[in-house]
């Protein structure tokens, strides 16, 4: 078979409650995912074993990277005995809570599958995908919106929801998941500012399909790990600041952060906002809801 690329695209989170602790030391959440706009894109060809490049230096290709964990995992799990050339074109901002990492897993997965002729069925990828990462499961479906439950990996699809339009800030620091969940067990274990009510995860899902419903969803939006961010990166505060004061329609922390997507009535109205913000040493972009199905891009000539 030819090369195959592959679009992955990056997700906010527009609702995150962090339940608790898990015996198995990862954390019971409940979320509501968006996919969005801003891809990766990532190029599988046949190759005699299992080789990644990027063109981001800063982002490692070794054993570590979760390209190269689920091309492992699926070689391993299939049989297979052939390799592939994987190349990854980043744009996603990396450790940026916006589910790059996660997202370039599904994709390699997709794709390996294909080259590999494997055919498996949706679910059986997912299965192993849920072992690479949390959020991988969601990349592996098409869905532009889903609620997430679990570690993130049960996903179902919220149907009927209209598309979004939000500007896009990631400062340029970077904020390690793990370091921004280690804060939220200690702050869960002194039990301070863990009591405020907070809306549900219904109310966004209303309103995202109610039209959507900015204002509903505005109020809706919610992060428990915001606070937690902020102190980790307190530029996160001046960034939302800056958005409230131009107008967005509600503002938010993706992930673990430190990205902040601020929700706007229109691509227009992102647009205007966003060249407010270009002058700061920050990435600004426009993104809107993603519903490229499927994330496979073409099959291109070797």
């Amino acid at each position: 078979m030819d090369a195959i690329r592959l679009a992955a695209p990056a997700k906010l989170n527009l609702y995150l409650r962090v339940l608790g602790r898990r015996p198995d030391g990862y954390h019971e959440i409940e979320t509501l995912f968006e996919r969005i706009d801003l891809t990766d894109e990532l190029t599988v060809e046949p190759h005699d074993a299992l080789a990644l490049t990027c063109t981001d230096p800063a982002l490692s290709c070794g054993e570590d990277n979760l390209i190269l964990r689920a091309a492992k995992a699926l070689k391993q799990a299939s049989g297979v005995a052939r390799g592939a050339r994987l190349h990854l074109i980043k744009r996603i901002p990396i450790a940026a809570g916006l589910g790059g990492g996660s997202s370039d897993a599904a994709a390699a997965l997709r794709g390996l599958d294909a080259l590999w002729g494997l055919r498996w069925p949706p679910a059986r990828l997912a299965e192993l995908g849920a072992r690479i990462g949390s959020d991988v499961g969601f990349f592996l479906t098409d869905a532009p919106f889903a609620i997430g439950r679990g570690r993130g990996e049960r996903c179902e699809s919220l149907a009927g929801a209209g598309g979004l339009a939000h500007v896009l800030v990631a400062p340029q620091e970077r904020l390690a998941t793990q370091e921004v969940y280690a804060a939220w067990d200690q702050e869960a274990a002194t039990e301070i500012g863990l009591t405020a009510p907070t809306p549900s995860i219904s109310m966004v899902a209303h309103a995202l399909r109610n039209g959507p419903d900015l204002v509903g969803l505005a109020k809706g939006l919610w992060n428990d790990l915001q606070p937690l961010a902020i102190r980790c990166c307190p530029v996160i505060a001046t960034i939302q600041s800056l958005l409230r004061r131009l107008g967005c329609e509600g503002i938010s922390v993706s992930g673990s952060g430190p990205a902040v997507f601020g929700l706007c009535r229109d691509a227009a109205q992102a647009e205007a906002v966003a060249e407010s913000l270009r002058r700061h040493p920050w990435r600004v972009e426009v993104v809107q809801t993603w519903r490229g199905e499927p994330a496979r891009l073409s099959d291109t000539t070797a």
